[in-house]
C-alpha cells in the first residue's frame, strides 16, 4: 500500500492536500492514535515548508483528528466507542431513509453517473490505493445524497463523514471484506434502479455499519 504522505505534485493547494492527504492517513489507521506529529518532520516528507503543514493540522484539530502538545506538536487523537457509535448512527439516521425518495425518483442519467463514481470506488480497492478509495466513497455518497434535494443534509453528512475514522480499513487493504463493500456500492445501485427504496434503505444502513464492524477492525 503506497503511504498518503509523500512529496506533493506542483501547482497543487499545499495546505488542502496536506490536511486531505493527512486525515486520509488518520481516517484508514495509516497513523494510529497516539502518534505525534511535528510540522517540520512532515513537511520534509511532503517536500514543502512547515507553514502549509502546520495550517493544515490546526484544521484537522478543529475536526479532532489531532490536539497540540505544547512545545512538541500535535498528537493523533483517539475516538471513544461511544464516540464512533453516535457518529455512525447519526449517519444511517440521515442518509438512509432519502433512499426510498431516490429510488422513485432516480433518473437514468444520474444513475449512470453514479455507476462511473462506484466504478472508481472498486478500482481503487483492486490496486489498494486507499486515499482515493476514501475520496472516490465520499463522492459517491454525497453525490448520491443530492438527489435527495436538500444541501443542509448533505452538508451534515459531509461534516459526520469528515469525523468518522475507519482505523481497521488499512488492515483490510486485500481482502474479500473490503471487496465486498466496495461491492455494494454497485448493489445498492442495483436497488435505487429497480426502484425498491425500502431494500436501498437497509443495504445502505448495513454499509454504514461496517465502520463499526471491519473498518474498526472486527468481524461482522
Amino acid at each position: 500500500m503506497t503511504s498518503h504522505i509523500g512529496p506533493l505534485a506542483a501547482g497543487v493547494s499545499l495546505r488542502g492536500t496536506v490536511e486531505q492527504a493527512l486525515a486520509s492517513a488518520i481516517v484508514s489507521g495509516e497513523l494510529a492514535p497516539g502518534t505525534l506529529l511535528t510540522a517540520p518532520r512532515l513537511g520534509a516528507r511532503f517536500g514543502v515548508s512547515a507553514t502549509p503543514v502546520r495550517e493544515a493540522m490546526l484544521a484537522l484539530a478543529q475536526r479532532g483528528f489531532v490536539e497540540p502538545v505544547r512545545n512538541k506538536g500535535f498528537r493523533v487523537t483517539d475516538v471513544s466507542e461511544q464516540d464512533l457509535w453516535e457518529i455512525v448512527r447519526l449517519r444511517q439516521l440521515l442518509e438512509a431513509p432519502p433512499m426510498r425518495d431516490i429510488a422513485r425518483t432516480i433518473q437514468s442519467g444520474s444513475a449512470a453517473e453514479l455507476r462511473a463514481k462506484a466504478d472508481l470506488i472498486v478500482q481503487a480497492a483492486e490496486v489498494a490505493d486507499i486515499a482515493s478509495y476514501l475520496l472516490a466513497d465520499a463522492d459517491f455518497h454525497l453525490s448520491l445524497l443530492e438527489l435527495f434535494g436538500n444541501r443542509r443534509l448533505v452538508e451534515m453528512v459531509r461534516d459526520l463523514r469528515q469525523r468518522t475514522r475507519m482505523v481497521g480499513l488499512v488492515d483490510m487493504i486485500g481482502t474479500d471484506e473490503l471487496t465486498r463493500s466496495a461491492a455494494e456500492h454497485h448493489q445498492l445501485m442495483d436497488r435505487l434502479e429497480q426502484r425498491d427504496g425500502r431494500g436501498a434503505e437497509q443495504l445502505l444502513n448495513s454499509h454504514i455499519g461496517h465502520v463499526l464492524g471491519w473498518w474498526n477492525g472486527r468481524l461482522e
